[in-house]
């Protein structure tokens, strides 16, 4: 496995990836799925760009099997302030998730943010994912309270139920 940070022109397929891994057909493949409670593209590359743009020091990390491959994996890293830093976007492919590629991207985003003297990680999951809440949990994170889901957000699609995000942070 390859770290590569990723580049403007990578964007198109880490924004592919991350819709294979949360939204859609593909997606009922893997645990992460959110397509049973939320509709639409979870992003594209103009979005991610935006993104990029808006929050200066933020990156997205991907994994890959080589530099010219695909990635396979990919999280998102923003300081925020306090040396906390949000990780989001956490996305493994379906086809190679249940193979500690997550929990190895995790320790190498944790060890990212500790090499920037970020002394806590922060993340928010959706409350009704309790396996994957348990997940981070395992991994050292602990729940550090609620916030309002962002309806009103344009990138969220169609929405089934209540939901609110369960806040988890772990000190590096």
């Amino acid at each position: 496995m390859l770290l590569v940070v990723a580049k403007d022109k990578d964007l198109p397929a880490v924004a592919d990836l991350v819709n294979l891994a949360y939204r859609g057909d593909e997606a009922a493949k893997g645990w992460t799925t959110e397509a049973a409670f939320m509709g639409g593209k979870r992003t594209d590359p103009d979005q991610l760009r935006a993104d990029l743009a808006d929050k200066p020091g933020s990156v997205i990390l991907t994994l890959r099997d080589n530099e010219y491959d695909r990635p396979f994996a990919c999280v998102w890293l923003e300081p925020q302030a306090d040396d906390v830093w949000m990780l989001g976007m956490l996305a493994v492919d379906p086809n190679r998730q249940d193979g500690g590629v997550g929990r190895a991207l995790i320790e190498t985003s944790e060890a990212y943010v500790r090499a920037r003297s970020g002394r806590t990680l922060k993340l928010t999951v959706i409350d009704i994912r309790e396996t994957l809440i348990a997940w981070y949990e395992r991994r050292g994170y602990r729940r550090a309270g609620l916030e309002p889901f962002p309806y009103n957000d344009r990138r969220i699609g169609d929405t089934s139920g209540e939901l609110q995000f369960v806040v988890m942070t772990k000190a590096l």
